[in-house]
């Protein structure tokens, strides 16, 4: 992936949640989703708890913080856990959390992703990230990976109102939850359960 240079007057521009467009963030409240039939605060819930497949303990305290920022400090404090293919499917991982969020919260989600018209969207970040873009004049500049994702996304589905009611799994191996082998992921929210009402024997046993 390739860094690349943004027209400010022809993107949007997302950073705190509170913002016009904050919703187009992974930390933005109000987009849960749901997976292995508990739900997940937000999308960067889920991305985080994705890197420890053989830790469902790690990723049980992941999803159990309300905070997604503080969800992301638990992500790095453990680092050294992180699954060994992560740098090779990182990608892959993030654009399947947002697509489970998409369909998942579709009505809102979609509308939002569709207000941005054909501009570019962007992340800003304070200082060069893989994920985001950072100002430079009248210019942002960076690899945008999370702002590329997110116009794939209004390209493919949200444009052509192509609502996808289940999200297939990513064809990587030991891609788990809790536990449990991730399979496709359906809108179905009955019988779900949130991570306070969940037991832990429910999780590891």
């Amino acid at each position: 992936m390739s860094a690349r240079r943004y027209l400010i007057s022809e993107s949007i521009l997302f950073r705190k949640t509170k913002e016009e467009f904050g919703g187009l963030s992974n930390m933005a409240a109000g987009y849960s989703l749901f997976v292995n039939e508990v739900i997940i605060p937000t999308s960067e819930h889920l991305y985080q708890a994705c890197r420890f497949p053989d830790y469902p303990n790690i990723q049980w305290d992941i999803i159990n913080e309300k905070s997604p920022m503080k969800a992301k400090w638990i992500g790095r404090a453990n680092i050294k856990l992180t699954r060994s293919d992560w740098d090779q499917n990182v990608f892959k991982i993030m654009q399947w959390a947002l697509e489970v969020k998409l369909s998942q919260n579709w009505k809102t989600f979609s509308s939002l992703l569709l207000s941005t018209g054909d501009k570019n969207i962007v992340e800003l970040t304070p200082q060069p990230k893989i994920w985001g873009a950072v100002k430079d004049g009248d210019y942002c500049e960076g690899f945008n990976a999370l702002g590329r994702l997110l116009m794939y996304l209004r390209e493919t589905y949200v444009k052509p109102n192509i609502y996808n009611h289940c999200v297939s799994p990513i064809d990587i191996p030991n891609f788990k939850f809790l536990g449990i082998p991730i399979g496709v992921i359906c809108d179905e929210r009955e019988n779900t359960f949130t991570a306070d009402s969940l037991p832990r024997e429910f999780v590891f046993a």
